[in-house]
């Protein structure tokens, strides 16, 4: 039974139930002045409270799909093999390999033609070495004979750290927000390339090319967007190419986008922060290198590098978000040919409600921002 199962959270709720009747029928003979007696009252209150806590554990990450799995939740590997360009009947001459297939939960998803299709994948970088999965959603109009010789805009979605790909299928649902946008004629049919930035996990990367160790940058500026192209219909200019995060994912998102707008002509951070964090979870990132550093800091790159030919939008709420003032400081810095554009709720929070409240008008703008040619 999986973490988000609904069978282990009725599970929890029932033995929570349980054990507080039992609790309640026991207690006048837990009541003696005995050793045994004062052991069977703390057990049995012990074991309320636990499964009283895990139910509510549950039910939140249920809520806000903070972890996808037990070995998420563990902190176990969950690494999908390695790539191997012999590999028959697959994608693997382009260093990417198919690991399965799944449709969208949506009427009519059994049909890619009506629901379109979700491939896992696994992606091995050449340059960076670094190997990860995701999952590529391709809308219906993919399948469709109208559309077999067109190709589509490719939008790059990053999870939050630690975050898993799953949280961005199921708890912001993503492909589905896509779809929908598509059928109200808000937005263009696009490809979602959905992973976490954590591709050398525990670690926190940051999206830095690290001195001897994990080359993440190199992995989502040069690696992915080409290991996809080549295997996908999809262009593999800048304005083919769009990159979206929340948190983590969203200050990567902005880096990447930022930093190379060659490879990416939109870029949006829900929940940004705009300097890389520096704590027990990223380890030493610069080695004492403080232009790498500084560089890492998107306020300063505004400051100090050329203003990209690009299309920047940030999120954030008056009330609620730590990022209020520092999401505008990064607005005043953006100078043309650079644009950016903002997302600024009343209220909110870090958390999943108040991204499904962005993605739906994120998407919207990226789309407005993308070519397929």
């Amino acid at each position: 039974m999986g973490l988000t199962s609904k069978t282990v959270l009725t599970l929890a709720i029932a033995l929570a139930v349980i054990l507080f009747a039992a609790t309640v029928l026991t207690w006048p003979r837990l009541a003696r002045r005995s050793a045994s007696a004062v052991f069977g009252r703390v057990g049995f209150l012990l074991a309320t409270q636990v499964m009283v806590f895990t139910s509510a554990g549950l039910m939140a990450n249920n809520a806000f799909q903070f972890y996808g799995s037990w070995a998420d939740l563990l902190g176990g590997q969950q690494d999908l093999g390695v790539v191997t360009d012999r590999a028959a009947g697959t994608l693997a001459s382009k260093n990417i390999v198919r690991v399965g297939i799944q449709r969208l939960d949506v009427p009519g998803g059994s049909r890619p033609t009506t629901g379109g299709r979700i491939d896992k994948v696994v992606i091995a970088g050449r340059r960076s070495k670094i190997e990860s999965s995701a999952y590529v959603y391709l809308p219906p109009e993919y399948f469709q004979s109208e559309y077999a010789n067109r190709k589509f805009p490719a939008v790059v979605v990053l999870t939050g750290y630690p975050g898993t790909a799953e949280n961005l299928l199921k708890g912001l649902a993503y492909p589905r927000t896509a779809l929908d946008r598509v059928r109200a004629g808000r937005a263009q049919p696009m490809i979602l390339v959905m992973l976490r930035p954590t591709v050398a996990p525990p670690r926190d990367t940051e999206c830095v090319d690290i001195a001897g160790g994990p080359q993440t940058e190199t992995f989502f500026a040069k690696d992915l967007p080409q290991a996809i192209s080549d295997s996908y219909r999809i262009g593999k200019r800048a304005r083919n190419w769009g990159i979206i995060g929340n948190s983590t994912g969203g200050y990567c998102a902005l880096k990447i986008g930022l930093h190379h707008p060659d490879r990416f002509v939109a870029s949006a951070g829900l929940s940004a922060y705009y300097k890389a964090a520096e704590d027990p979870t990223t380890g030493d990132l610069f080695h004492g290198n403080r232009a790498e550093r500084k560089r890492a800091n998107l306020l300063w790159s505004l400051d100090h590098l050329p203003q990209p030919d690009s299309s920047f939008l940030v999120t954030t709420s008056r009330q609620g978000e730590g990022n209020y003032r520092s999401t505008r400081r990064f607005m005043a810095k953006v100078k043309a040919p650079a644009e950016v554009s903002s997302i600024v709720l009343n209220s909110g929070g870090h958390n999943f409600n108040t991204w499904r409240r962005e993605i739906p008008s994120a998407l919207e703008w990226m789309s407005s921002r993308l070519s397929e040619n």
